[in-house]
């Protein structure tokens, strides 16, 4: 056998290479710590938002109320969009997260002792929920906005995958925690809540950072409120990732519809609707560690809006479904594929920005998520009242599939992103 032969055996591919020197995510320095408080962090939150929801519909018996809560959540994020992306990109991240994280602590803990000496009513429950909903939307875009200072560029896209499928997690486990603990006592959810964001906290203070955030005392002006738009409207690439997720989740919320669809289609009773709620989760779970084993290689801009339209197809799939295994199936695919919009789109926005405008850019970017989220949920009620579930999500999955091709069209250098390396 000659050398060449010999050599040629010999050979590894070049991204194995990489795979084996490039160290683990979860043992570089700093992304435990980051990982942790967050997935403590939305346990808590997840579990409390639960546990008052259902105490606020105990006491009043109206949907109103429990709309409400849902209100109370949103509207903060609304209106401190703008100031908690600038405070982001003045002040050190770390020390915002943790300042947030111990008021909701406090919050929780004040929640358990007045449920305790039961003084607290639906007005109560209310400004609670406003003032978890208010740090919130201060902690989770500045915690998204640290994580290019503790990982490298080409660990970016692992360490997102990888805190994509915790969180998912965690939103697993943090409703069922939270049904479960006030099953057992009305106080327990928010005492165990509680002591979860203080666990957050630790691990926030215990935070090392890669590269230092940059000193910027840039005063707050209208203009520099706003740089974050300006900024992804300058960008056609992020503007073009942004706006396809959007636009998808607006249209395609059938899956706000899911107890229609399980009392009156699939005639499957709660423990469907349980099947059907948690089938997007999973499928989340399952793609978000895949891609933190398998990073997308190359044409990430190709795989994502060919995952957005798969997205499309099984939004249709489930409107036709009468079967529950079918819809099961169809709900784990809307959840994988839009878990791999979720990384690309996460990767591109921290990639793309520079880091004394990740706060304001990473604020946008969140505020899109909820209100798409929000008004899609609306959306999908609004139009099911007229034309029924089933055609609802025909149209929502039509729609999201239009906008890709629309897309393609409107913004064609998303088709050339090749990488999301740094």
């Amino acid at each position: 056998m000659s050398p060449r032969s010999r050599a040629g055996r010999r050979r590894k591919p070049m991204d194995t290479l990489q795979n084996q020197d490039r160290p683990g995510v979860l043992g570089h320095p700093g992304y435990r710590s980051f990982a942790a408080s967050r997935v403590f962090s939305s346990i808590g939150f997840q579990s409390v938002t639960v546990a008052m929801g259902w105490m606020i519909y105990d006491q009043t018996h109206s949907a109103f109320f429990l709309g409400l809560v849902g209100f109370c959540q949103f509207l903060p994020m609304v209106i401190l969009t703008f100031v908690v992306g600038h405070v982001a990109d003045r002040f050190d991240r770390r020390r915002i997260g943790l300042a947030c994280q111990l008021v909701e602590a406090l919050t929780a803990l004040v929640l358990a002792v007045a449920v305790w000496q039961q003084w607290i009513g639906p007005a109560g429950i209310l400004a609670a929920v406003a003032v978890m909903g208010a740090a919130t939307a201060f902690e989770r875009p500045t915690m998204a906005a640290l994580l290019p200072n503790i990982v490298p560029p080409s660990l970016l896209q692992v360490a997102i995958a990888t805190s994509t499928s915790m969180m998912q997690t965690a939103f697993i486990i943090g409703p069922s925690l939270g049904g479960l603990l006030y099953g057992v006592s009305p106080v327990a959810p928010f005492a165990v809540s509680a002591v979860l964001y203080v666990i957050a906290s630790i691990n926030v203070i215990s935070i090392r950072v890669e590269r230092q955030q940059p000193s910027s005392r840039e005063p707050m002006t209208l203009s520099s409120v706003f740089a974050g738009v300006s900024f992804i409207r300058s960008r056609p690439v992020m503007l073009g990732t942004i706006s396809l997720d959007l636009f998808a989740v607006l249209l395609g919320g059938a899956t706000a519809l899911l107890p229609m669809f399980a009392r009156d289609i699939l005639h499957a009773g709660p423990w469907g609707l349980g099947l059907l709620r948690a089938a997007p989760a999973v499928g989340a779970l399952v793609m978000s560690i895949w891609l933190a084993r398998r990073p997308l290689q190359s044409d990430v801009g190709k795989k994502m809006l060919f995952a957005v339209l798969i997205f499309g197809v099984a939004t249709i799939v489930f409107a036709l479904s009468s079967n529950i295994i079918l819809s099961v199936a169809a709900l784990f695919v809307v959840g994988a594929s839009d878990t791999v919009s979720v990384v690309v789109r996460s990767s591109l926005v921290q990639l793309l920005t520079p880091d004394t405008m990740r706060g304001r850019v990473n604020a946008v970017n969140s505020l899109f998520i909820g209100t798409s989220n929000q008004l899609g949920e609306f959306e999908s009620g609004m139009l099911a009242s007229v034309l029924g579930p089933v055609l609802t999500g025909i149209v929502g999955g039509v729609g999201t599939i239009a906008v890709v091709l629309l897309w393609m069209r409107i913004f064609p250098d998303l088709t050339k992103v090749k990488t999301l390396r740094g």
